[in-house]
C-alpha cells in the first residue's frame, strides 16, 4: 500500500497548497490513497463562524497584507463540502480520505467533544497532535521559554500523557516527539522519558490506538526518525501494531516524501503490516 496519511491543504492556516493540486501530485506520485488531515488548534485558533479572526503572515514569514494567513480552524463545510467534490472528480484514480489534524490540550478537550460531535461521523481518519501547551506554542519557543530542557521535554509528554487518558476520539498519535524539531538544546535523551513515553504507548494501545511515523524528519533534517527508532521500538515492544505514515506535507513539494524509505525502516524494526482507515476503522496492509 502506497499512501500518505497526513496531507495539509489551503484548508489549513499554515498552507496555501490547493486541495487538487495535492491530488494531482499525488495521482503523478502513483498514490493508492491519500488522507487530508487539516488543522485544527483551539486555544490559540477560532472557528470561522465564531469571527473576528486574526490574520498574520504565515509560519512567522513576514508578507504583506494580501498574503496574510487566518489565524484560523478548518472551514468544516466548506473542507467536506469540497472533498465530496473532489471525490467525484479524482476518485475512479486515487482513494480519498477524510480526516483532520487534531491540536488537542488537556484545558480545549471540550471543544474538541462538541466538534466531534458535529463532525465526527464525516471522518475516516483523526490525527491527535500536541503542537501548543497552556496555549503556548512550541514552534516559536513560546512554551520552553523559561525552562529548562528537562522541564519543557518532560512537561510536553507528560501533557500528551493527560490529553489521551481523557480523550479518546482520535485514530493515531502524529509525530509523538515533535518537540525534538523545536528542542533548540538538542536531543533530549530518550532514557529520560521513556517511562511517561512507555505511559502513553500503553494507552494508545489499550484504546485500540496507533501511532504515525511522519516524514517530515527528511525535511527537516532530523537525525532520526519521527517518532525516533526508539519509540517505534519499543510500541513493537509493548505490542502496538497501529502504524500509519504521512508526509506532513503543506505543499505539492513534500507529498508522498519518502514514504518507501519509511515503509523499509518499520519493515527492519520488525513491523510488517501498515494502516490506512475507513470511517475511523483501521484497515491493515502487508509491508
Amino acid at each position: 500500500m502506497y499512501a500518505d496519511y497526513h496531507v495539509h491543504t489551503e484548508f489549513s492556516d499554515d498552507s496555501r497548497e490547493p486541495m487538487e493540486k495535492q491530488i494531482e501530485r499525488a495521482i503523478q506520485l502513483g498514490l493508492e490513497e491519500i488522507c487530508f488531515t487539516d488543522h485544527v488548534d483551539y486555544g490559540i485558533k477560532k472557528d470561522w463562524e465564531e469571527g473576528n479572526i486574526e490574520w498574520r503572515g504565515g509560519d512567522g514569514v513576514n508578507y504583506d497584507d494580501s498574503q496574510k494567513d487566518p489565524l484560523a480552524n478548518v472551514d468544516y463545510p466548506a473542507y467536506f463540502e469540497k472533498l465530496g467534490r473532489m471525490k467525484e472528480t479524482y476518485g475512479d484514480r486515487i482513494r480519498i480520505r477524510q480526516g483532520l489534524e487534531f491540536g488537542v490540550q488537556t484545558i480545549t478537550i471540550p471543544r474538541y467533544e462538541k466538534l466531534w460531535e458535529k463532525y465526527g461521523r464525516k471522518l475516516d481518519f483523526a490525527l491527535l497532535s500536541m503542537h501548543q501547551i497552556q496555549n503556548k506554542e512550541l514552534w516559536n519557543q513560546d512554551f520552553q521559554q523559561g525552562r529548562s530542557q528537562k522541564e519543557y521535554n518532560e512537561a510536553y509528554y507528560e501533557e500528551i500523557l493527560r490529553v489521551i487518558r481523557k480523550f479518546k476520539n482520535y485514530s493515531v498519535l502524529a509525530h509523538l516527539d515533535l518537540i525534538v524539531r523545536y528542542d533548540r538544546e538538542g536531543v533530549y535523551p530518550f532514557s529520560r522519558v521513556k517511562d511517561i513515553v512507555a505511559q502513553i504507548l500503553q494507552t494508545a494501545i489499550a484504546d485500540g490506538k496507533g501511532i504515525e511515523l511522519n516524514t517530515s524528519s527528511w525535511h527537516y533534517s532530523l537525525a532520526d526518525t519521527q517518532p525516533s527508532k526508539e519509540i517505534l521500538c519499543l510500541y513493537r515492544d509493548l505490542g502496538g501494531q497501529i502504524l500509519t505514515i504521512g508526509s506532513d506535507a503543506h505543499t505539492t513539494r513534500y507529498l508522498g516524501d519518502h514514504i518507501r524509505e519509511a515503509q523499509q525502516i518499520l519493515k527492519e524494526i520488525g513491523f510488517t503490516r501498515i494502516c490506512t482507515f475507513d470511517r475511523m476503522e483501521p484497515v491493515f496492509h502487508s509491508l
